[in-house]
């Protein structure tokens, strides 16, 4: 057999060390990775020696067992071929070579990024490393005020191409959404070197996440490029919009990162464009007094020992903002969800029709019918529950599902300890601590009213976690004598205001009493 294969590729540009293939009988050559072909009818091939033949007339010296390609000015073989709008010129320039199946990137160094045509990936050859920025060899450190910095190295060539100006202006691109470490010690200096870095990356996570490290890394130089309405610099070069591309350009941001605000725009559109937290009033006269009302995108915790009345307030609360026809979901832990909407009912009805006995027997079936279909006839109101196993993540996401799918205004859940039902008490306090956390953001990030009930233990303080109380708006404590001889006293729940954040009125909130007969509270005027 006159061919031998598996040896390394003499031709630069590629690196490949095991890829090229020779037939000693044809003398001629050729590489499976970079597809390029050797004739040669003057030396024949020994695999003895450290020469290859190239193209039949120059020997290419290389060490066989250690091949190290050269840097991009080196390279002189390979096509600049059209890609995606960009020219060839600018793709010369940058010394990226264009073939049938894929297309080289050779970074400073000399490592290469390769990018499948065929099947739309990347891999590396020649040592490439990933710790430096493409094209950063051809400008000189502080060559110009401003360098642009991109994802991808097409976004690279076509902003080089539309600003025309690619060694007054460096353009140079990372090798990946989220580089190393490694890449900006290398780079710091450089990119210290120039009064501006100008970032052209997509507006997606990744883009957020890398302009926020930059700004951190480099702070008060960094300015982001606004690529609405296209993803990024190459899709405006292809749609034929360079010119909207370089007034964007040069219309670029000062960044800082998400959670920072320093500019007047930041201001101006906090002011303008956050919505407004609305106050719903809760129908109790003495507590709007107070508080004004539950408000959205606030988190509210209404705190009792067991056995106060704590969820027949929350029922009474969900049936007033029901009236009102303000979307609101429930979720009842400690009782069925037919006995929490017939608790509904009961408010609607006026009377005791808590279960199907009393339904029964009091022929109320058409009524409750009817109070139902009330209740439920705007679609208004979402009932939902944990399943066993879910917990705080799977109520977050219950939340955050009816707050942007449903259009719900407020979300009431109880008792807030119990979502994490069998956990162990030394792991309770952390673990409703880091939930009152998320629930406090979530209600103000979604605009949403989240309502909860707390149980405390008996020195009045929250159970299991004093941190519940610490990141609610507004704490509602209540008291009732389960043990008066007086029926009307053992009956009344007191209402006051521990905690109100918003509008700072603090104490007695006033009373309500629970009538025995219909199973519905009213405030005691």
């Amino acid at each position: 057999m006159a061919e031998h294969g598996r040896l390394p590729c003499p031709f630069i540009s590629c690196g490949s060390s095991d890829a090229f293939c020779w037939n000693d009988v044809k003398l001629t050559g050729h590489c499976k990775s970079c597809d390029e072909g050797y004739p040669s009818k003057e030396k024949q091939f020994d695999w003895a020696r450290d020469k290859y033949p190239l193209n039949g007339n120059k020997d290419y010296s290389m060490n066989v067992t250690n091949f190290t390609p050269k840097r991009i000015e080196d390279v002189s073989d390979g096509s600049y071929v059209n890609m995606r709008g960009i020219q060839s010129n600018v793709m010369q320039e940058y010394g990226v070579l264009t073939y049938d199946t894929r297309q080289e990137y050779v970074y400073p160094s000399g490592g290469i990024k390769v990018r499948n045509l065929k099947e739309k990936g990347f891999y590396a050859k020649g040592g490439f490393k990933g710790d430096e920025l493409f094209g950063m060899n051809l400008f000189t450190a502080g060559s110009s005020k401003m360098v642009t910095i991109t994802e991808g190295e097409l976004d690279t060539l076509s902003v080089a191409q539309i600003l025309k100006s690619s060694y007054s202006n460096p353009v140079v691109s990372l090798p990946s959404a989220t580089p190393s470490k490694k890449l900006w010690e290398n780079c710091s200096d450089w990119l210290n070197s120039f009064d501006k870095i100008v970032l052209s990356v997509d507006d997606d996570d990744a883009g957020n996440a890398l302009a926020d490290r930059v700004s951190k890394l480099f702070p008060n130089k960094v300015y982001r490029v606004d690529h609405r309405p296209y993803k990024d610099a190459n899709e405006f070069l292809q749609a034929g919009k360079g010119r909207e591309f370089k007034q964007a350009w040069w219309a670029a941001r000062k960044y800082t990162p998400e959670n920072v605000m320093n500019t007047t725009e930041d201001f101006l559109s906090l002011y303008q464009d956050t919505p407004e937290h609305q106050y719903i009033p809760t129908g109790i006269q003495a507590l709007d007094d107070k508080i004004l009302g539950l408000m959205q995108g606030h988190f509210t915790v209404i705190k009792a020992p067991t056995g106060i009345g704590k969820t027949e307030i929350m029922r009474y609360l969900e049936y007033n903002m029901l009236q009102r026809e303000v979307p609101i979901a429930a979720w009842h832990l400690e009782e069925t969800k037919l006995r929490s909407l017939l608790g509904l009912v009961s408010y609607e009805c006026n009377d005791n029709l808590t279960r199907r006995d009393l339904i029964d027997e009091k022929g109320a079936e058409d009524q409750v019918v009817d109070a139902i279909g009330k209740l439920t006839k705007d679609e208004n109101f979402y009932q939902f529950y944990l399943s066993d196993g879910q917990g705080a993540d799977d109520l977050i996401d219950q939340i955050r599902y009816f707050a942007l799918a449903c259009g719900v205004k407020f979300v009431f859940f109880e008792p807030i300890q119990d979502v994490l039902v069998g956990s162990s008490d030394d792991s309770k306090e952390q673990m409703l601590a880091d939930l009152s956390v998320r629930l406090s953001k979530l209600s103000a990030e979604l605009n949403v009213g989240i309502v909860t009930i707390a149980h405390t233990n008996d020195d009045g303080q929250m159970k299991y976690c004093r941190m519940i109380g610490q990141r609610a708006s507004v704490i509602i404590d209540l008291k009732r004598d389960k043990d008066a001889d007086d029926i009307k006293e053992r009956n009344t729940t007191y209402l006051s205001i521990e905690k109100n954040r918003p509008c700072s009125e603090e104490g007695n909130a006033g009373m309500m009493r629970f009538n025995t007969e219909t199973f519905t509270l009213k405030e005691v005027i």
